[in-house]
């Protein structure tokens, strides 16, 4: 080879090197501006972070002050006023000790798995319920307004009940208590009991009468009842003061409005042990009526108590799990407060049924010396003969066992005449098993039994602070349910937005406040939210399974807790609880078609209750409730099949990228997409165009995944990002 042929070689070499040089500079520059750039995804700070459309000033989104305030506010929200008073009714009516077997069964088929799911996509995606179904399948975006709307019904007469249960409190601070014995009605002649009370009881009337004064018919309005109005608006105000900053505000109510109700029944457990009668309430409660268990209404109501009594469908467990760090162990979470809700009904089923044994065991006394009183005038009248009775007996300090003994004798030999005798056998099971619900047991049985306590009022101040604190922290969980959807999906101000809610709930909320209000309630409770949320979850676990794919929302949560979940909620997700809610649909189905629709008024002649059937624009109204609260499924649906919102002008569809965030596109953009960084010029812009090219596949490239939204990669992107776009609607 020549001797100047290598110098040109080595100037070419050199040529080349420098060449080479350049081309890592300009790239290592060019790599510089992306990552500074707004498409860079692995810039994440410690604190998430929501853009305004339109606006590059970033506020933080809010979060829990601990973890401790976090597990309080889902406790407060799953544990209500149907742990109280719905399942010791339904635990006696079902079997006692064996319905906690069903129960049980059924909160890990549906229950835990259910709220374990709920809780992950809501602190995957975080947002409210709005967002997360939108941003899961868009074509199912209609479930997140369907919860919304459920919600709102929900609120409409749960507030109602806080407000009853203010009247009480306030009512409680005199002694005797004013529902402890029957007024007195005078006239011109002579004094005598009020005939309604008379033929009633005295908390009965009290409820009745004094607090609803209520109409004798639901077409029957009767005009607003003022004091109950009154405690609706109180109930309002605090539901908006403590809901007005969200969860900096309510998660700090939490602390007290989740732990107050821990203390009052404990306190309640205690002092109802140490009454007479209360282990007959316990022992009668929990003795097992193993042949009832087979019944398919057993599993149908267990099975009902548990969706309700974990607020499942709702959107407040999702809003409160969207407020949460990306990697907490939703998973320990989900089975901390399902257990911890099954704990509550158990210990609020001790509580109640002790009190209440107390009471039956006060009434069979009652219904002891009556009789006995009896059996000593047949005595004295010769129509029963002193040789049947004992000589141990002694009428004036008889026992219950004595009498029973004395009555089994008297229907022994008196066979034929006994009917005609007029006595009763005091049975303190008969007592026990007259099964009470809802306002009947809050308001009438337990009141009643509270007027034997030594201090009752402290108790009665005690137990009906208790049910408005159960009642409040429920309701923060509803209410959450509603606003925190509207707010990330809309961008309004959270507190203007609060404000709103609560005044419009409040009018709107004047119709449970009349005369016939109570009859309103039963109607909102009945059919505003059972079947609606039943179709809301069904289609909750066919959006994550089937068209998220379970495959991939396994991964997220393996990516999210640092581990993978057990394969059991694999197959119970996939397989099992769609199915159980299925047949639970069905079984509601066949249940309301096979009840009459209608309510039990209140007949102040009788001073009974009488069933009635819901007039023509009753049915018409129960029927909206159910249709009102599942339309927004098929309507956002046909609006996404039909394509009737265009994604591409602007609207809440289109979506851009800042820092591992998503944010709105600036409407009518012209030229390339790069405009989208800074708002540039492709001319001012030193990285390649990063535009909606990016998302599509290129000549050479491998295939891109299309995610669950339909745009090429986005979803895999977003997928591990601390936050998720806004929805479309």
């Amino acid at each position: 080879m020549p001797k100047n042929s290598k110098v040109v070689k080595r100037e070419l070499d050199d040529e080349v090197i420098e060449s080479v040089k350049d081309l890592l500079s300009n790239e290592d520059s060019s790599d510089d501006a992306f990552k500074k750039s707004e498409l860079m995804v692995d810039d994440q700070e410690e604190k998430d972070v929501d853009v305004e459309e339109g606006s590059d000033v970033e506020d933080e989104r809010p979060a829990w002050n601990s973890k401790l305030q976090y597990i309080l506010a889902q406790v407060g929200f799953s544990v209500g006023l149907g742990n109280v008073w719905r399942f010791p009714y339904l635990c006696q009516k079902n079997g006692g000790g064996a319905y906690l077997v069903p129960y049980l069964i059924l909160l890990l088929i549906i229950g835990i798995p259910l709220f374990f799911l709920e809780l992950a996509v809501g602190q995957r995606i975080r947002r409210g319920s709005i967002g997360v179904w939108n941003y899961i399948s868009p074509k199912l975006g209609g479930i997140g307004f369907a919860s919304c709307v459920v919600c709102f019904f929900v609120a409409l007469y749960y507030n109602v009940i806080i407000g009853w249960s203010l009247f009480y409190f306030s009512q409680s601070f005199q002694h005797p208590l004013p529902w402890d014995q029957c007024p007195l009605v005078k006239n011109t002649s002579h004094t005598f009991v009020e005939p309604e009370c008379e033929k009633s009881s005295a908390t009965t009337y009290y409820w009745y009468r004094e607090a609803l004064n209520i109409s004798s018919s639901l077409s029957e309005s009767g005009g607003l009842n003022w004091k109950m109005t009154i405690c609706l608006l109180a109930a309002w105000v605090m539901v908006c003061l403590a809901m007005i900053k969200g969860i900096q505000s309510s998660g700090k109510i939490m602390y007290f409005s989740s732990l107050f109700p821990y203390v009052v029944l404990l306190c309640f457990l205690i002092r109802g042990l140490l009454l007479n009668g209360s282990v007959d309430g316990i022992r009668h409660m929990f003795t097992p009526k193993l042949e009832i268990m087979l019944e398919p209404k057993v599993w149908r109501e267990a099975a009902t108590q548990v969706f309700f009594a974990l607020g499942l469908g709702f959107g407040g467990v999702i809003a409160f799990s969207s407020y949460n760090k990306r990697d907490n162990n939703c998973h320990f979470d989900a089975v901390l407060v399902s257990f911890i809700n099954f704990f509550t009904s158990v210990l609020a089923t001790l509580v109640v049924f002790a009190v209440l044994g107390f009471k039956a065991n006060i009434i069979n006394e009652k219904c002891v010396i009556q009789n006995s009183e009896k059996i000593l005038k047949l005595l004295k009248i010769g129509n029963l003969s002193h040789d049947m009775i004992p000589h141990h007996i002694n009428f004036s300090s008889i026992t219950a066992e004595d009498y029973n003994l004395v009555y089994d004798i008297i229907q022994k030999v008196k066979e034929e005449e006994f009917d005609s005798l007029g006595l009763k056998s005091c049975q303190i099971e008969d007592e026990l098993n007259k099964a009470v619900q809802g306002t009947g047991l809050a308001f009438i049985a337990f009141t009643e039994a509270m007027t034997h306590f030594p201090a009752s009022p402290f108790w009665s101040v005690m137990f009906f602070l208790m049910l408005v604190n159960l009642g409040l922290g429920s309701m923060f969980g509803t209410i959450e349910g509603i606003i925190t959807p509207i707010v990330d999906t809309f961008k309004v101000r959270k507190e203007i937005l609060t404000v709103i809610c609560c005044l419009v709930a409040f009018f709107i909320g004047l119709i449970f406040v009349q005369r016939s209000g109570n009859y309103f309630v039963t109607m909102f409770d009945d059919y505003s939210a059972t079947l609606p949320l039943l179709i809301v979850v069904i289609l909750e676990n066919i959006a994550v399974t089937r068209i998220y794919g379970i495959d991939k929302f396994m991964e997220d949560l393996k990516d999210m807790l640092g581990f993978s979940p057990s394969q059991y909620y694999y197959y119970m997700w996939k397989y099992v609880s769609p199915l159980v809610l299925l047949c639970l649909l069905v079984a509601s189905i066949v249940q309301m078609g096979l009840s009459p629709p209608g309510y039990n008024a209140w007949i102040e002649d009788m001073a009974t209750e009488e069933f009635h059937s819901y007039p023509t624009w009753g049915m018409i109204v129960c029927i909206s409730l159910m249709v009102l609260a599942i339309l927004p499924v098929p309507i956002v649906f046909m609006v996404r099949r039909c394509n009737l919102i265009d994604d591409s002008s602007g609207s809440l569809a289109s979506v851009s990228y800042k820092r591992g965030r998503i944010i709105k596109e600036p409407v009518n953009l012209e030229g390339d997409n790069t405009s989208l960084i800074h708002g540039k010029s492709p001319s001012e812009v030193p990285s390649p165009n990063f535009g909606k090219n990016i998302y599509r596949k290129q000549t050479g490239s491998p295939a891109l995944n299309t995610a669950p939204n339909g745009r090429y990669g986005i979803g895999y992107l977003m997928a591990d990002m601390p936050d998720m776009p806004e929805s479309d609607l």
